[in-house]
């Protein structure tokens, strides 16, 4: 390996050490290779990574000989490992959903986000775990078991993309894609002091992605920093005729949101504080503090704090605004019946019936086989939406607000074995509202060295993705509060 240091590096620090001869993408994955041998399965066992690309070396190999014959880098992710839930599909490696239902199964097609990706340049060095069919925030597979947080291997990782979490924390990687149907991608960047972007409902496609609830699902980014979120973003992000909500980004979406990358982003912005989303209890008091500290950021660096306190009610939006689980069954369901008829499932009453699932699993499951779409109360909910899309609007309004902020969880990431509790990602998932998770700092525990990762997120109005980037990537810029786990330390040193 060359002397490039591969801790805490970015989409651009590779792209520069590529073109001057510093570093080859052999070396790059060689080098995560190393790392997952040593933290995955040994070390902290951190244990994200259902299937490692058989062939990831040849293609490293293909990108170096392209740069050595061109002097140029042939896409904006040129050569860029990319950890990927394993439920985008692709055709050469299989995509599980984390289910051994799935187990084997290899999608004749890319999903959308798949397909962008390696035409951008982009490296799958792996697909990495998630909480089965991604339907809660544990990271439990029947593929693989439990994923583990890195900072404190009694929490998880937080989920439902909680192996591209850890593994992109433990820097294995670079770019992380995840999905995200109620926290799934700002619950993991939460638990792991990484940075996550749930875009507006339409701006991406899930298209051969295995669908929870198609009226609330999303792919974003999981990375260490805002740019390469960002980068990410710009790539995946477009109008695909298979996924009909992205006709609604077209004329809304902008094509590169890499000149939102301001670092006085923050100046003159007004950012509401969501009160009602900090939690009350004791159990809440390790992450207010960590929060309400993070926030002083913003007023040191020329944003107005405005206190916010309409009642958003975090419990009654899960149960009476998200239709995640009322959209399961008929979404999957859909999905599998697309799969070869000589595949042994093609629904979830299938997969039921065949004990192929965690035992975590069973009991979203069977409730999900108890709802449908389009039922009184299903349109019930829906019609709450309405109510609550507007009601977040006005609030904005009346206030004059660029974006509003809270913790992403009232409490810490849950421990392993238990249920998160007071996750607060559903505001912006049964909206389908933008928003940006941001490490706010750590809480001390007695099992997390330098403490447990807390995240704020940061709303917006539809389709501000590039003001809640400014404000996003000016807080880091001023706050530094991101710090890899001392877990999984620099094998080299």
């Amino acid at each position: 390996m060359s002397k490039f240091d591969i801790m805490e590096t970015t989409v651009a620090k590779v792209h520069e050490a590529y073109l001057s001869g510093e570093l080859t993408c052999r070396e790059l994955c060689e080098a995560y290779i190393d790392r997952i041998n040593a933290y995955d399965h040994k070390g902290p066992a951190i244990n994200s990574i259902i299937c490692l690309n058989p062939k990831a070396l040849e293609e490293a190999d293909a990108f170096d000989a392209y740069v050595k014959e061109h002097h140029a880098l042939m896409g904006p992710l040129h050569g860029i490992p990319v950890m990927l839930k394993d439920n985008f599909n692709t055709t050469d490696m299989p995509t599980t959903a984390g289910s051994v239902a799935l187990e084997g199964w290899v999608p004749d097609t890319d999903a959308f986000v798949t397909a962008r990706l390696r035409k951008a340049g982009a490296l799958i060095l792996a697909k990495t775990n998630l909480h089965e069919f991604a339907i809660w925030g544990e990271t439990i597979s029947s593929v693989l078991g439990a994923s583990v947080n890195p900072y404190d291997p009694t929490r998880t990782p937080g989920g439902s993309s909680g192996g591209t979490g850890a593994s992109i924390a433990c820097n294995i990687g670079i770019i992380g894609l995840g999905t995200d149907t109620i926290n799934s991608v700002r619950s993991p960047s939460s638990a792991n002091s990484l940075v996550g972007i749930r875009p507006t409902i339409g701006m991406i496609s899930r298209a051969g992605i295995v669908p929870y609830s198609l009226t609330q699902d999303t792919a974003g980014p999981i990375c260490r920093t805002v740019e390469d979120a960002v980068r990410c973003l710009d790539v995946i992000a477009g109008y695909d005729p298979d996924d009909a909500e992205t006709a609604w980004s077209v004329g809304r979406r902008e094509e590169s949101y890499m000149s939102h990358l301001k670092i006085d982003g923050m100046k003159g912005a007004r950012i509401g504080v969501l009160e009602s989303l900090f939690g009350k209890e004791e159990i809440n008091r390790s992450t207010n503090e960590v929060v309400r500290n993070a926030m002083k950021v913003f007023e040191e660096n020329g944003a107005t704090l405005v206190p916010v306190t309409d009642n958003i009610d975090q419990p009654w939006l899960t149960s009476e605004v998200s239709v995640h689980l009322d959209d399961f069954k008929h979404d999957l369901d859909g999905y599998l019946a697309t799969l070869p008829k000589d595949w042994p499932v093609h629904s979830m009453a299938d997969i039921l019936a065949s004990g192929k699932f965690h035992p975590f699993s069973e009991g979203n499951m069977r409730d999900a086989m108890k709802l449908d779409v389009g039922t009184p109360r299903y349109l019930e909910k829906m019609y709450n939406k309405i109510g609550v899309r507007t009601h977040v609007l006005k609030i904005m309004a009346d206030l004059n607000l660029d974006a509003m902020i809270y913790p992403h969880q009232q409490q810490l990431v849950c421990k392993l074995g238990a249920n998160q509790q007071q996750r607060n990602g559903v505001l912006c998932s049964s909206t389908g509202f933008p928003s940006i998770a941001v490490p706010a700092g750590f809480a001390p525990d007695e099992n997390a060295p330098i403490g447990v990762p807390v995240g704020m997120e940061i709303i917006g109005r539809p389709w501000s993705e590039g003001r809640l980037i400014e404000i996003a990537y000016s807080f880091e810029q001023h706050s530094h509060f991101r710090k890899p786990p001392v877990s999984a330390p620099d094998l080299r040193k």
